[in-house]
This record gives structure tokens, C-alpha cells and sequence, in this order.
């Protein structure tokens, strides 16, 4: 029986919608054993010098010192912003309520995308789809805003606002500088420079000591593993031969994955407002991903 040709970019992108859902609760846990920065910092080195050192092992040539500059500066402003704000927001919301908030991202991304020179221009379903899906996050949070800025919720939703823009914004400027830099190069990369920057930020930062444990390290080492090696590769696999809009469904089951763990594990309220604030949110990121020209390329 001939093997269809694209059984391995679909089994990459259902590894990205399972494993990346399951991170939020994995962050939860270990965040039981690190501060939030000590987290980030220890996960990303770990997995970027795994990555880095396997793709030196495997034969592939450094790219060029102004290429790796850009790789290194991209991924502190994607996965250490973005990861660090997410890791964060955890300790005030759960991990649930912050995967769903997430998914607010491609937003962000069309967003950004439109005000670069040259970028698409926003079209009427695409803003239609940005208003839908930020009025779900508005039945998300807006109970917490009448408590003003100090409440959890408030704050987990401003900063993880903060890491989709980090995200999006250091995705888009990728695409422009470093298109042409091997995939598994430009994510050990990204991962090791995020990885040390931000062990650096928790040398000088103040936080609370690590306490380490077995449940903890276990954590942290499923996220390195599943979280970092084998979903963010899985993520730019599928990226090189999907269509982004496919890709992009990954933003629909992730919270669910996420939800349903945080059910088990840590018993997280998920009622009725948030299922309807999520059909809400995920209406608006279909239109926004339904009017957005497919393009080939990871983030």
C-alpha cells in the first residue's frame, strides 16, 4: 500500500494541536519547582543545546554569523517574551483560562502583519474576525475588570497580551530577515538564545528560590522533550509542508487539550461562560484564518 504523501506533515501537525495543549498544564507543574524566569531560562537552554547539538552531530552547517544573529535575537523576542509572559500569567490564572487567551494571537500576527510595508491589507471579514474574537476575551474577563487592574484575571490577560504580540511581532519580522535558514537550525537557535538570556534574567531578578521535586523536574523535562523539541520542530515541519491556514487549527485544540487537563489534574473551574467565550474566541480566529492568503513559511 503506497503511503500517502502527506502522512507525515498531518502526524507532525496532530503532535503540535496534542502536545502543545498539554504544556500549559506541564508549566503549571514545574512552575511548583522554579520561579517563572529560572523556568524559561532552564527549559529553553536544555532543549536548544539538545536541538543545536543533534543538528551539528546530523551534518548541518551553522548559517551565516549575521543570519545567526537575527535567529538568536528572534528567539528571545518569541519564545523568551512570549514563553516568559505565558509562564507568568500561570501563576495568577489558570492554565486553562490562559491557553484559551492565547489563541488570541493570530490576531495579533494578521495585525502586525498588515502594518509592515508591504503587508496584507485588512479586509472586512479579517476585522470582523479580530472584533468576534476579542469580544470572547471580553466575556472572559470582563467580570475581573470591575475589581481594576489588580485582579488575577485582568493581569494574566494584559500580560499574556503582551507575549502574543512579542510572539506575533518577532514571527513577522522572521519571515522578512530569515526565511531562507534551515528550520532545525533556526529553532535550536531561538531556543538556546532565549534559553541563556533568560537564565541571566534570573541571576539578577528577584523571585522566590527553586524548590526543587520529582513531579517538578518531571515537568520540566516533559517540556523540554515534547514541549520544545518534539512540538516545535513538529510546528515548523508541518509549517514547510501544510498550508498555514491548516496549521493554524492547532489554535482550536489546544485549549481543549489544555482544558480538559487542567480539569484532571488541578480541578480548574470550566463552566459555561467560558464555553461560550470559547465558541466566541474560535468563531473569530476562523474568519481571521478563513480571510488570511495562505502562505508557506514558519513564524
Amino acid at each position: 500500500m503506497k503511503r500517502h504523501p502527506l502522512l507525515l506533515p498531518y502526524l507532525a501537525l496532530a503532535s503540535v494541536c496534542f502536545f502543545w495543549g498539554t504544556t500549559y498544564a506541564g508549566i503549571r507543574m514545574a512552575l511548583e519547582s522554579l520561579p517563572p524566569f529560572l523556568l524559561v531560562g532552564t527549559r529553553f537552554t536544555i532543549s536548544g543545546s539538545l536541538l543545536l547539538g543533534g543538528a551539528l552531530l546530523a551534518g548541518m552547517k551553522l548559517p551565516a554569523r549575521r543570519d545567526a544573529a537575527y535567529a538568536a535575537l528572534f528567539g528571545m523576542v518569541i519564545l523568551g517574551v512570549g514563553n516568559t509572559c505565558l509562564t507568568v500569567a500561570q501563576t495568577w490564572i489558570p492554565s486553562s483560562l490562559a491557553a484559551l487567551l492565547v489563541t488570541t494571537s493570530p490576531f495579533w500576527l494578521t495585525g502586525l502583519e498588515a502594518a509592515m510595508p508591504g503587508g496584507e491589507r485588512l479586509g472586512r471579514l479579517t476585522l470582523a474576525g479580530m472584533l468576534i474574537g476579542l469580544a470572547g476575551a471580553a466575556l472572559l474577563v470582563g467580570p475581573a475588570w470591575e475589581a481594576g487592574l489588580s485582579a488575577n484575571a485582568v493581569k494574566g490577560f494584559l500580560i499574556l497580551q503582551l507575549g502574543c504580540f512579542s510572539w506575533s511581532l518577532g514571527s513577522v519580522l522572521q519571515r522578512r530577515r530569515i526565511p531562507h535558514v534551515n528550520a532545525v537550525l533556526n529553532g535550536a537557535i531561538q531556543q538556546l538564545a532565549a534559553g541563556l538570556s533568560f537564565l541571566l534574567v534570573a541571576a539578577v531578578a528577584p523571585g522566590r528560590p527553586a524548590a526543587w521535586s520529582g513531579r517538578g523536574v518531571g515537568a520540566i523535562l516533559y517540556l523540554v522533550m515534547f514541549g520544545s523539541i518534539v512540538g516545535y520542530t513538529s510546528y515548523i515541519y508541518s509549517l514547510k509542508h501544510l498550508p498555514v491556514a491548516l496549521v493554524a487549527i492547532h489554535n482550536y485544540v489546544n485549549p481543549v487539550v489544555a482544558a480538559a487537563l487542567g480539569r484532571l489534574i488541578y480541578r480548574e473551574p470550566f463552566g459555561s461562560r467560558e464555553v461560550a467565550a470559547m465558541g466566541v474566541i474560535f468563531l473569530g480566529v476562523f474568519l481571521v484564518s478563513r480571510a488570511s492568503t495562505p502562505r508557506e513559511g514558519s513564524p
